[in-house]
C-alpha cells in the first residue's frame, strides 16, 4: 500500500510545491516507484502550474465534490509519475473528505506526496488527516523559523509523525540560521539542504521538476538522497567532484547523517 508523505509549511514561497515535484520526479524516475502527486493546497493551488496542467477537465475540487471519480481526475505526467491538480478557479468542497478519497488509490501507488495549504486552516488539516507522516519545509531565516516551529507544534498536537525537516534555499552566508540552530529550536532533524539555485526557475519556465531539468546539479542530488533515505534504499553520488571529495574527506554532513539514521530505520521496518 502507497505510503502517503504531506510536504507542509505555513508561510508561502518556501519551496513546497516545488519539493513535492522535484521528489516526485525522483522517486519515480531513479528509484522505480509509482508516485502520485496531489494538490491538495484548494485555495492557491500550484502544482499544475509547475508541471504544465493549466486548466484540467478534472480535478480535486471536483472529486471532493462529488462530481467526478478520483480516478478520472488523475493526469498521466510525461516525466513518469502522476499528477492529481487542483482548480485554478476555486470551487466550493469539503478539504476533510481528502483522506477518505485518497483511500481508493492506496493499492495503486508506492508513494502519494501531498502539497499542502501553507495557512492554517481546514486544509493543512486535511493534508495532516490523511497523511503518514509529514516533511516540513524552511528556510534559514527568523520569519520562517516561527512559522515553521508552529506548524510543528500544531502537527504535533494531530498525532501525524513528523519524519523531519527540509531547509531549502540555502546561501550559504553568515546572516542565514545554521542548521544547528533550525534543528535545536524546532527539534526534528534536518534532512536535506539544498541550494538557492536560480536553474529551479529556469525549469519552472519549462514546467519541468529541476530534478530532471539539471539531474547532475547538487540540488538534484540531495532530492535523490533524501527519496533514498524515506523508502530505505541506497544512492550513490557517481558524480566525479564526489568522489574527488570523498577522497579528502571521510566526514558526512549532519544532513546526511539523518538521512542514514532514517534509511537504516526504514530498512528495519
Amino acid at each position: 500500500m502507497a505510503k502517503t508523505i504531506g510536504i507542509i509549511s505555513i508561510k508561502g514561497g518556501v519551496g513546497k510545491t516545488t519539493t513535492v515535484s522535484n521528489l516526485g520526479s525522483v522517486l519515480a524516475n531513479d528509484f522505480g516507484k509509482r508516485v502520485l502527486l496531489v494538490d491538495a493546497n484548494f485555495s492557491a493551488p500550484n502544482l499544475g502550474l509547475h508541471l504544465g496542467i493549466v486548466e484540467p477537465e478534472k480535478s480535486m475540487h471536483h472529486v471532493l465534490a462529488g462530481k467526478a471519480d478520483i480516478r478520472s481526475a488523475i493526469h498521466k505526467h510525461d516525466n513518469g509519475f502522476d499528477v492529481l491538480p487542483s482548480s485554478l478557479i476555486p470551487k466550493k468542497i469539503d478539504p476533510l473528505k481528502l483522506r477518505t478519497k485518497l483511500s481508493a488509490l492506496k493499492d495503486d501507488y508506492d508513494v502519494v506526496l501531498l502539497d499542502s495549504s501553507p495557512a492554517l486552516n481546514e486544509e493543512m488539516l486535511a493534508t495532516m488527516m490523511a497523511s503518514d507522516e509529514l516533511l516540513v519545509v524552511t528556510t534559514p531565516d527568523y520569519p520562517t523559523l516561527s512559522c515553521t516551529m508552529n506548524a510543528t507544534r500544531i502537527a504535533k498536537k494531530r498525532g501525524t509523525p513528523i519524519t523531519g525537516l527540509i531547509l531549502n534555499k540555502v546561501r550559504n552566508k553568515n546572516y542565514e540560521l545554521g542548521l544547528d540552530q533550525v534543528e535545536a529550536a524546532v527539534e526534528l532533524p534536518v534532512l536535506a539542504v539544498l541550494p538557492d539555485e536560480v536553474r529551479v526557475l529556469e525549469a519552472l519556465s519549462k514546467s519541468i521538476p529541476a530534478s530532471a531539468h539539471i539531474p547532475s546539479a547538487d540540488f538534484a542530488v540531495e532530492y535523490k538522497k533524501l527519496a533514498a533515505a524515506l523508502i530505505g534504499e541506497n544512492f550513490t553520488d557517481a558524480r566525479f567532484k564526489s568522489k574527488i571529495k570523498g577522497v579528502f574527506t571521510r566526514n558526512l554532513s549532519k544532513a546526511d547523517v539523518n538521512k542514514t539514521l532514517l534509511r537504516n530505520e526504514r530498512v528495519g521496518e
